[in-house]
C-alpha cells in the first residue's frame, strides 16, 4: 500500500494523530541502537478504541503485510521499536499516571520513567527497577523490555513488579490479564473467544512441554531472552504477565499496566574500591555480596579517565583524592567498584559500610567512603550516564551497542573477562570499547566504539557477536540480561537455547500473533543477515 492511501485511510478510522512528515518519520526510524528503519506512517493513538480499530484495519489487509509496533521513549539499544510498516507513538496520548494507591500505581505505557517516579515519591513509594536511562525512558519500554538497573541486585527486574495488564490482543480486544490460581484458570480456559482459546493453548504449551522447559530456564540472576515461559506457571499461579513483560510488544498492545511499588531506604552510604588485580575480582564481590548492598556496580579505567575528563570542573573538588591516588599508583585502577548500603537508620549504613570496608583491606585494594553530595553523585554519573557520555563526547568514533548487555554468574568472571578480551583483541583497531555494569550480577556491558561508515568496522560486527555470544552460551549464561533481543540479539538466540526450544517460542508468538502484525522480526523469525541489512550507514 503507497504510503498517501495508507495515511489517508488511517486518519478515517482514528481520532488521533496520523503523521508521515520526513522529519517525523526519521526520528521514528532510529533508537539507541545501531539500526534504521524508515516507518510508513507514525500513529498516536488517542485512546482504546483507535488501538482496535488499527488492530482491525492491520487483519483487514493482509495482503498488504502491515504491522503495528509500539513505542514509547525510543531509549531501546536493540531496535525493538523500529518497523517498516506502522509505527504507534504512546507518549502524547497514553501518558497518564492513572492512581498511585497503597503500594501500588497503575499507569499508562507512554508515561516517562522520570514524571512516573515523582508522583510515586509524594507516596513514600518507587519503582525499583529502574534503568540507568530512568530520566529518558518510558513505562512502557521498561516492561516490554524487562528492564532492569543498579538496584535489580536486591530489587529483581521490573517482571516482579508487575501486577495486572491490559492489552489488545490480535482479535482486537482489549483483555485484563493477572496471576489466576486453578479456579480462576478452569474459568478463562472455559471461555469460548479467543481469550479462552490463548489460556487453553498456552496451558497446553506449558504442561506438554514442562521438563524442557525447566532444563532450559537460564540459571543467571538476570535474562530478558527469549519469551519467559519458565515463569508463566509457577507455585501453583498461572500468569500471562510473566510473558507478556519482556515479549517487546510482539505478542499484543500494552494500554495500562498495574505496579507494585515499595518504600524506599531512608539512609544510604557509598563504598568505592579500586581494583587493579582482576584474579581478587570474585572473591571482593562475594565478599560485599554477603553483606547485601542495595547496588553493587562497576566501571572500567577508561569509562572512568573520561568521566573525569568532562566532569572534571563540575566536580573539581571532589576528584582530588582520585587525583592523589592516581599520583600514587602512576596509573589508574583497571576498575572501580561501588557498592552501595542502604538501611532505616544511620548506624544501621555506617556499621555495613565500615565492616565492607574492613573486609576489603584484606584484599589490599584502596577504597574510600564518599561524603554526601557532589562526592557520591560524582560516580553515580559516571556510571548511569556511560552511555550518554561515550555517545556524545567521543567525537571520532560512535557507540557501537551490539554485544553490550551479557550476564555470566559473578564467580565466573574472573575467568569470562580475559576471555572476551582474547575475542575482542584482534578488533581493538576498529572497535574499542568500555564495560561498565552490575558486577554483583556478573551483568556487563559493553559499548564499543568505532566508525559504522568504515566496511571493515561493518563487516566485524557480526563476525564479533558470534563469537562473544557462543562464548556466553559455553558459560552457561545469557547474552541479554535486560536489555533484550530486539533485531540485534534474536538471530544469537541459538547460543543459548536449543532447536526446540526456540520452537516453542514461535509456537508463543503463533498462539497469540498467528498473521505476524505485531512488530515482527522480534523475539522469533529474525535472520542476521536481514537484522544486519538494517545497519546505520554511519
Amino acid at each position: 500500500m503507497k504510503k498517501a492511501d495508507l495515511k489517508k485511510d488511517l486518519k478515517k478510522i482514528v481520532t488521533g494523530d496520523v503523521l508521515d512528515s520526513p522529519m517525523i518519520l526519521d526520528k521514528f526510524s532510529t533508537d539507541a541502537s545501531i539500526f534504521k528503519i524508515t516507518p510508513q506512517v507514525v500513529v498516536q493513538p488517542k485512546n482504546v478504541s483507535d488501538i482496535q480499530k488499527l488492530v482491525g484495519f492491520v487483519n483487514e489487509q493482509k495482503d498488504q503485510k502491515l504491522s503495528l509496533t509500539a513505542r514509547t521513549a525510543g531509549t531501546d539499544m536493540t531496535g525493538g521499536p523500529l518497523n517498516r510498516s506502522i509505527i504507534l507513538d504512546f507518549t502524547k496520548y497514553f501518558n497518564k499516571v492513572k492512581e498511585v494507591g497503597h503500594g501500588h500505581a497503575i499507569t499508562e505505557p507512554g508515561v516517562y520513567y522520570r514524571d512516573f517516579e515523582r508522583q510515586t515519591l509524594r507516596k513514600g513509594l518507587f519503582l525499583p527497577s529502574y534503568p540507568a536511562s530512568r530520566e529518558l525512558c518510558a513505562i512502557g519500554g521498561m516492561v516490554s523490555n524487562n528492564s532492569g538497573g543498579e538496584k535489580t541486585l536486591a530489587y529483581g527486574k521490573t517482571e516482579k513488579y508487575v501486577a495486572e495488564m491490559k492489552m489488545v490482543l490480535r482479535d482486537g480486544n482489549e483483555y485484563v490479564f493477572e496471576p489466576l490460581n486453578h479456579k480462576q484458570l478452569k474459568q478463562k480456559m472455559a471461555l469460548q473467544n479467543f481469550e479462552g482459546e490463548i489460556y487453553r493453548k498456552m496451558f497446553e504449551l506449558v504442561s506438554n512441554n514442562i521438563d524442557l522447559i525447566e532444563k532450559e530456564r537460564p540459571t543467571v540472576s538476570k535474562n530478558s531472552a527469549g519469551y519467559a515461559i519458565w515463569n508463566g506457571w509457577k507455585n501453583e499461579v498461572f500468569d500471562l504477565t510473566k510473558i507478556f513483560v519482556g515479549a517487546q510488544g510482539t505478542l499484543g498492545i500494552m494500554t495500562e499496566v498495574k505496579l507494585n511499588l515499595i518504600h524506599p531506604k531512608h539512609y544510604s552510604k557509598l563504598l568505592v574500591i579500586f581494583v587493579d588485580d582482576l584474579k581478587v575480582l570474585s572473591l571482593v564481590n562475594n565478599k560485599l555480596l554477603a553483606l547485601k548492598p542495595e547496588s553493587l556496580e562497576f566501571f572500567d579505567y577508561y569509562t572512568l579517565k573520561l568521566g573525569a575528563r568532562f566532569f572534571f570542573w563540575k566536580y573539581f573538588w571532589q576528584f582530588i583524592p582520585e587525583a592523589f591516588l592516581a599520583l600514587q599508583k602512576m596509573s589508574l585502577p583497571k576498575m572501580v567498584m561501588l557498592a552501595e548500603f542502604t538501611g532505616d537508620t544511620k548506624e544501621e549504613v555506617e556499621i555495613k559500610v565500615h565492616e565492607a570496608r574492613c573486609i576489603i583491606s584484606r584484599f589490599n585494594l584502596p577504597t574510600r567512603i564518599t561524603s554526601a553530595g557532589k562526592d557520591t553523585e560524582k560516580y553515580w554519573q559516571i556510571r548511569r550516564d556511560s552511555f550518554s557520555l561515550l555517545r556524545q563526547r567521543v567525537k571520532d568514533k560512535k557507540t557501537i551497542p551490539f554485544i553490550d548487555d551479557l550476564i555470566v554468574a559473578p564467580d565466573k568472571l574472573p575467568e569470562f573477562l580475559p576471555a572476551l578480551e582474547k575475542i575482542l583483541k584482534p578488533y581493538k583497531k576498529m572497535l574499542d570499547y568500555t564495560i561498565v555494569g552490575h558486577v554483583g550480577d556478573g551483568n556487563l556491558h559493553i559499548i564499543p566504539l568505532g566508525k559504522l561508515e568504515d566496511q571493515k568496522t561493518r563487516e566485524a560486527i557480526p563476525k564479533v557477536a558470534r563469537e562473544v555470544y557462543k562464548l556466553i552460551g559455553e558459560y552457561g549464561g545469557s547474552i541479554t540480561a535486560e536489555h533484550n533481543d530486539g533485531l540485534i540479539r534474536t538471530p544469537y538466540l541459538n547460543h543459548m537455547f536449543s532447536a526446540k526450544m526456540i520452537k516453542i517460542f514461535e509456537e508463543v508468538k503463533k498462539i497469540f500473533d498467528p498473521d505476524n502484525i505485531f512488530n515482527p522480526g522480534k523475539k522469533v523469525g529474525m535472520t542476521e543477515k536481514k537484522a544486519f541489512g538494517f545497519l546505520k550507514k554511519e
